[in-house]
């Protein structure tokens, strides 16, 4: 059962995901982490980083949570179950946008949907920020990197993903 409860929740996740998998971060987290208990707040956070530090597309979280639920056929199960249904319904889509690409329903669609997406991606990060209770320290390390990548827009993000490695290392 627990191969095709991956496989369902994971390609439900693909199917809503406007934005990618960060739109979805949210959800994801509340299924792993609270309604199924298949990991802790603070192992999400920690396959979420390391899902983000390894080279590659930022959907390998989905092969580490199926790793960690059920070896390695769950990490291959929940791959292909976020990949499959998003790269079809993309396939299928792409033909269509093309085919309407001079009409006025297409602009509209496109500027709606900018904030939806930013909306979903800024709730999986409040998610991401908040494993758990609050805590200070994860709050400081967000602010400083969310500011520091304001008002230091020159500077390579990797910086930024460096001193937050560090200060968490240091405070937490």
């Amino acid at each position: 059962m627990t191969l095709l409860e991956i496989a369902l929740i994971f390609s439900l996740m693909s199917v809503i995901s406007v934005g990618g998998l960060p739109a979805v971060m949210g959800e994801v987290q509340r299924i792993v982490v609270e309604q199924k208990a298949w990991v802790t707040a603070p192992e999400f956070v920690q396959l979420y980083a390391v899902g983000q530090a390894a080279p590659g597309p930022n959907v390998l979280i989905v092969s580490l949570i199926g790793w960690k639920v059920a070896g390695l056929v769950g990490a291959l199960v929940a791959l292909l179950a976020m990949i499959t249904p998003a790269a079809i319904m993309t396939y299928w889509v792409s033909d269509v946008w093309d085919r309407f690409k001079d009409t006025a329903w297409r602009g509209v669609a496109q500027r709606a949907m900018a904030p939806l997406v930013v909306g979903l991606v800024g709730a999986g990060g409040f998610v991401l920020a908040t494993p758990g209770s609050p805590d200070w320290r994860m709050w400081l390390i967000a602010a400083l990197s969310a500011c520091g990548m304001l008002f230091l827009q020159k500077l390579n993000p990797l910086w930024f993903l460096a001193a937050g490695g560090a200060l968490g290392a240091v405070l937490l």
